[in-house]
């Protein structure tokens, strides 16, 4: 798949180094040439240019991109701008953009955003949830239901998963185990280990009585 990020802060080179390390083809795009130079080595093409109109995404083939990241949220009125013409000029299939606040991701999204991004906003949930949870979250699917990673209970160990009853007793399913940075999915004959990260999907409530019981 190609992409292209376009502005290059914290977010948008992050971002376009670790697409480029999964191995997808990455366009970086900043007006700022010592932050363009600093990136060509680790995407497949660093362009320094100010991205301003449609002539000029044209011009160093953005409309053939797949995915376009706009990562310079900070730019309230550029930013909008920029997301308008690669959904109604470019007709780019999915276009992801930086928002700065509330207001401004629903700007973006009434011009033609796909998807947005409150970087502060979602760090600062996903460090109280740590905080406040007894379990790691691994992936928020919406404001109450997670997959999260659980130290097995010290009460199951020697249980299978059948008999651990997860979906009766805590309304969860158990979907897998952590092995280093591996996940194994499991079945319902797997038999719970001493320590063993165990994988759950649920909703947060759920899951929190399961980490606490």
């Amino acid at each position: 798949m190609k992409f292209c990020v376009i502005g290059l802060g914290r977010l948008g080179y992050q971002v376009a180094i670790t697409l480029a390390e999964n191995g997808m083809e990455v366009m970086a795009v900043d007006s700022n040439e010592n932050i363009v130079a600093s990136i060509r080595d680790n995407v497949t093409q660093a362009i320094c240019m100010r991205v301003t109109d449609e002539a000029s995404m044209r011009s160093i083939g953005i409309d053939e991109m797949d995915t376009v990241i706009v990562a310079m949220g900070e730019n309230f009125a550029q930013s909008i701008l920029i997301t308008a013409i690669l959904k109604k000029k470019l007709q780019i299939k999915r276009v992801i953009a930086r928002a700065i606040n509330q207001i401004h991701k629903e700007i973006l999204m009434l011009v033609g955003a796909d998807e947005t991004i409150l970087p502060e906003k979602e760090i600062g949930i996903r460090l109280a949830d740590r905080l406040s949870m007894p379990f790691v979250e691994i992936v928020r699917l919406s404001k109450n239901f997670s997959i999260s990673q659980i130290v097995a209970p010290q009460n199951l160990i020697g249980s299978t998963i059948a008999d651990a009853q997860f979906s009766k007793k805590w309304q969860v399913k158990c979907i897998g185990v952590k092995r280093e940075a591996e996940i194994e999915p499991i079945g319902p004959e797997y038999v719970i280990s001493e320590g063993d990260k165990l994988l759950f999907s649920g909703e947060n409530e759920a899951l929190e009585k399961l980490a606490r019981s």
